[in-house]
């Protein structure tokens, strides 16, 4: 309320001159004249720590009021005390500074907000919306918090700009910002007063402007009035007859990283290349790409654009919740009924799109969780995780994480499967281990195969339909029967939902169908591959002697002309005279019956037929009146399915019986008129007509529904053929996947070989350097290796390399070094001791157990370090001291150490009658004559204070007829600059003091002899 009160007293003059002040200060166009339908607001949010004061000063300074944009400040508060933040920004600008008190405000432009101490702030559909702090002191993130916030509600109008401070606020957030397309900027390290949270944002090679704060504002303008408002280069990237131009973008993408993006999403294609063009103030499509074409530098960051992806720990809480409950308990269910079958396979687990990998390592710690609870350590898991992006791959091989990865999960798992390392977080070494990060592209590279597990989510997103057609079936090939696959929540399988069993369809977690096989086939992997065509072997057919079946059947029955054809119409085989019914039809030569049968018969021959094969019996057309040889003949045409022959399926027998009574029913149509012929002819086709057309419209009908059949057999079939070729090409897939696997472990273990040899360069560094002999020793006591230093010691040459120790001869008077070697092995107990060499050199010799990464004892190490110098050193400081103590014993020199308070530290001596102990912490007054107790104290005041040594006499506590006098020398003893004790040195001149007092007195005698004289 005091600053709202405080803004509102600013004078109009005041106001005035601020405004012409950043007016003058910004050379950078506002938007503020643009016409209304172009006008668009960004929200811009700062985030800043210790140092952001001067920063906040810097960036409003040079803002003009009326960008257009709001400013939102996210500020490291002290939670016990009223922030002035507000008051003291509003003097360097003319723009509404608001300092948030209540719960919800609604963002306007041209304003700027600033957060209250000990509170959280989010941002939902344009509204700042305070909520409580969960920690008041201690690791608070509010600008990682407000920075995700952000990106979730603005999502490509987000702008984050992360100033001064310490710690590593921020740089999650700024992922998240990136990942919806936004803007990120981070001040100049030079210009920061703490550059804790700049370089941190800076080193994840996800800002896009690196700049002091008074510069910011004109990148902000520029870069808003390109990318929000309606300009030509949005009209060019949308329009379809400029699709060339991405053409050109993907074939620069393609030759310089060797990925094929022209699959991936159009619209997320073009809003990172719009926003691109925004940032470097491209107006036309056409300029970017000539851009791309000159510089190759843009097109690996237009690559970088393109895959960065919002990522974090147990992201979506609910889909790991669902993987630790069921999938995680089932996939160890399954592998310990197994475990007698198959308990050398692994539980693998591929992590495609793995980005940095927090979510491979999210299921790694759910296993390792898992399998501790339940002591499941036989088991080995392998978890794949890749990535296109072999720097985010390197990323996520370190493990290493920034504080705000707090946020995203629970504090025991921080505790217990993350160290703390130079203010980051590192995932501990089983965990790491559980995973292979490897590049490897799911689009053109085999994949992995005998998978349980598939995690790739929000992956597919960004692909369009046809690719996502052939990643679905090889994710599908890539599972065990039973595997389970997880996609994103916006995810789905399209048509092939057959494939997999939906086990939730929120989170979309599938599992694989066993009994159907996926087609992949089709899908292009780079690894060539032969593949020989096995010969099949047809089964020969079983030869039937169509005479014998015919006569057979027709002796049983009748014995008229008959004929055997095929569900085609294709004649095998005639007895008697078919010739009166059938004859050879004019072209090219045909057996068909459909061909040809008389002209009389076709139609009713034809139904016959088809109503045979359909309904699978007898039909039987009596009374078929045919002309034969200019006589007319009635003729029983009757058609049957042979079912005697099982071999050969669909046969069909034809038979043209003439009727027993034909010479009277010729008579009677002999006598009937030609009229009367006429209209029988025509009823008889009539009659015949509509049944053919009725047996017609039923074959249609049924043919639709076989079309439709044979549509479904025909998928079933090519789906069977696919399989049949899957089975064929198994070997193949599989030895592809198994070849991708070892060239995975292979770039896996080439790292860590890179790694040892950078870490036995420095170890062998060190141990040059240092110039420490060393022996590592095996259990047998064997020799493993040695520095070079240590031939100086012991008589070793390289061949000594897996030796026994007690074989090899040393330069030592030391005789005990195998046997102590042995007892330290056998004991654990570490053993130091100095040695002489016998040219005279001495040694400090140590033997220590030789502990494993493991923390198993595999030997011990021997050390020898040179103590020659520091020997020869001990020698003459001993001779130093016994002449310094020769010294000090003198009985006449009392050498004392006084405190301020006048206590005897410490005496070289001890006083006559006294003994050490009783003279040492008492009083040094206790041994002054009283009448030099204030000179004594005036002399140790003075060399307190000035520093300096000071000399005087004093007399010693004593008999009345034994007074000792001391000649005293007081030196301080300082520790820096400050005077912390003194010295006193006190020389008994006792006696030249009785050789004064006798002298005075014999001068005394003589002077008063000499008065006597003269008297």
């Amino acid at each position: 309320m005091e600053t709202n009160e405080q803004n509102n007293k600013l004078s109009d003059v005041q106001k005035n001159e601020i405004i012409e002040e950043t007016s003058s200060a910004t050379p950078a166009e506002s938007p503020e004249n643009l016409p209304p339908t172009e006008k668009a607001m960004s929200i811009v949010a700062l985030g800043a720590s210790a140092g952001g004061l001067e920063a906040y000063k810097q960036f409003f300074r040079h803002t003009s009021p009326k960008t257009g944009m709001a400013f939102v400040l996210v500020q490291h508060l002290d939670p016990t005390h009223n922030s002035i933040l507000g008051g003291l920004l509003q003097k360097h600008t003319a723009m509404n500074v608001i300092q948030l008190q209540n719960d919800k405000v609604k963002v306007e432009p041209n304003c700027v907000y600033i957060i209250p101490p000990n509170r959280d702030l989010l941002i939902v559909d344009g509204v700042l919306q305070i909520t409580k702090s969960e920690k008041s002191h201690g690791i608070r993130l509010p600008i990682d918090t407000f920075f995700r916030s952000l990106a979730l509600d603005q999502k490509e109008k987000a702008i984050a700009i992360v100033l001064s401070g310490t710690g590593n606020d921020g740089t999650l957030g700024i992922r998240a910002i990136k990942g919806e397309g936004g803007l990120v900027m981070a001040q100049e390290l030079e210009t920061a007063k703490y550059e804790g949270m700049p370089k941190s944002a800076i080193i994840t090679g996800l800002v896009d402007f690196v700049l002091p704060a008074e510069q910011m504002s004109k990148k902000l303008v520029d870069y808003f009035s390109l990318a929000f408002v309606q300009t030509e280069a949005k009209v060019e990237v949308v329009a379809p007859e400029k699709s060339d131009y991405l053409e050109r973008a993907f074939a620069l993408l393609q030759n310089q990283t060797g990925h094929d993006f022209s699959h991936y999403k159009q619209n997320t294609i073009r809003r990172r290349i719009e926003r691109r063009m925004a940032i470097n103030q491209i107006g036309k499509m056409s300029d970017y790409i000539q851009y791309l074409e000159r510089h190759s530098v843009e097109v690996g960051i237009l690559f970088k654009e393109l895959l960065i992806g919002v990522t974090s720990f147990f992201r979506d809480a609910e889909a790991f919740e669902l993987l630790k409950t069921t999938v995680i308990p089932t996939l160890f269910k399954d592998k310990d009924r197994d475990r007698d079958r198959d308990s050398e396979r692994p539980l693998r687990i591929w992590v495609a799109g793995c980005s940095t990998g927090e979510e491979a390592y999210s299921i790694a710690i759910l296993i390792y969780e898992y399998m501790n609870q339940l002591n499941y350590k036989r088991f080995k898991v392998q978890i794949f995780a890749t990535d296109i992006d072999t720097e985010t791959i390197e990323k996520a091989r370190m493990g290493s994480y920034p504080d705000g990865i707090a946020a995203d999960m629970p504090p025991e798992y921080l505790d217990l499967y993350f160290t703390k390392n130079n203010g980051n977080y590192c995932i501990i070494k089983p965990i790491r281990d559980m995973i292979i990060f490897a590049p490897q592209s799911i689009i053109k590279d085999p994949p992995f195969s005998r998978l349980d597990l598939i995690s790739c989510r929000n992956l597919l997103i960004y692909l369009n339909t046809a690719l996502q057609k052939k990643i679905i079936p090889i994710f599908h090939y890539a599972l065990n029967p039973g595997g389970f696959l997880l996609l994103g929540s916006s995810e789905t399988l399209g048509e092939y939902n057959d494939l997999f069993r939906t086990l939730d369809r929120k989170w979309k977690l599938f599992q694989h169908k066993a009994w159907i096989s996926a087609d992949i086939t089709g899908f292009d992997f780079s690894i060539p591959v032969t593949i020989k065509t096995p010969v099949h072997k047809t089964k020969k057919a079983k030869y039937i002697s169509y005479q014998s079946l015919i006569k057979d059947i027709l002796l049983q029955d009748y014995t008229p002309s008959a004929t055997i054809i095929n569900r085609d119409g294709n004649i095998l085989f005639s007895h008697g005279r078919v010739g009166k019914y059938l004859k050879l039809a004019s072209g090219e030569a045909t057996l068909n019956i459909f061909a040809m049968a008389h002209h009389s018969l076709k139609l009713e021959l034809t139904t016959a037929i088809r109503k045979s094969i359909n309904q699978k019996e007898v039909i039987t057309h009596k009374g078929l009146a045919v002309s034969i040889d200019g006589t007319l003949q009635l003729v029983n045409l009757t058609v049957r399915p042979i079912w005697e022959v099982v071999a050969e399926k669909g046969l069909l027998m034809v038979i043209f019986d003439a009727v027993s009574t034909f010479r009277e029913e010729v008579e009677t149509i002999a006598d009937l008129s030609q009229e009367a012929l006429l209209v029988t002819t025509l009823e008889q086709e009539l009659s015949s007509t509509k049944e053919y057309l009725q047996t017609t419209i039923e074959e249609l009908e049924t043919s639709n529904e076989e079309l439709k059949s044979t549509n479904e057999e025909l998928q079933s079939s090519n789906e069977e053929l696919q399989s049949t070729n899957e089975e064929l090409e198994t070997s193949k897939e599989e030895l592809q996947s198994v070849n991708e696997e070892l060239v995975t472990v292979n770039v896996e273990h080439q790292n860590k070989i890179d790694r040892l040899s950078v870490l036995n360069n420095d170890l062998n560094n060190l141990l040059v350097s240092t110039d420490i002999a060393t022996i590592f020793l095996d259990k047998q006591l064997r020799i493993k290796r040695f520095t070079p230093v240590t031939t100086k010691i012991i008589n070793l040459i390289q061949t000594d390399i897996n030796r026994p120790l007690a074989h090899i001869v040393t330069n030592l008077s030391y005789t005990k070094l195998v046997d102590d070697a042995a007892k330290v092995l056998n004991t654990l107990v570490l053993k130091e001791l100095n040695v002489q060499s016998n040219d005279g050199r001495w040694y400090v010799l140590r033997i220590i157990p030789y502990h494993t990464v493991e923390n198993k004892v595999d030997g011990v190490v021997i050390t020898f370090i040179d103590i020659t110098k520091q020997k020869l050193a001990e020698k003459s400081l001993r001779i130093s001291e016994e002449n310094l103590l020769g010294i000090v014993k003198n009985d006449n020199v009392f050498i004392g150490t006084i405190d301020r308070q006048g206590t005897l530290l410490y005496i070289n001596h001890t006083l006559p009658l006294l003994s050490m102990d009783e003279v040492i912490g008492s009083s040094v007054y206790d041994y002054i004559s009283p009448e030099f107790h204030d000179a004594a104290r005036n002399c140790f005041e003075q060399v307190f204070e000035t520093g300096k040594t000071n000399i005087f006499n004093l007399k010693g506590l004593g008999t009345e007829d034994n007074q000792i006098w001391y000649n005293s020398q007081i030196a301080p003893i300082k520790q820096g600059h400050e005077v912390v004790a003194i010295t006193m040195i006190a020389t008994d001149i006792t006696a030249i003091k009785q050789k004064e007092s006798m002298l005075q007195q014999e001068n005394e005698a003589l002077k008063e002899q000499l008065v006597a004289l003269r008297g």
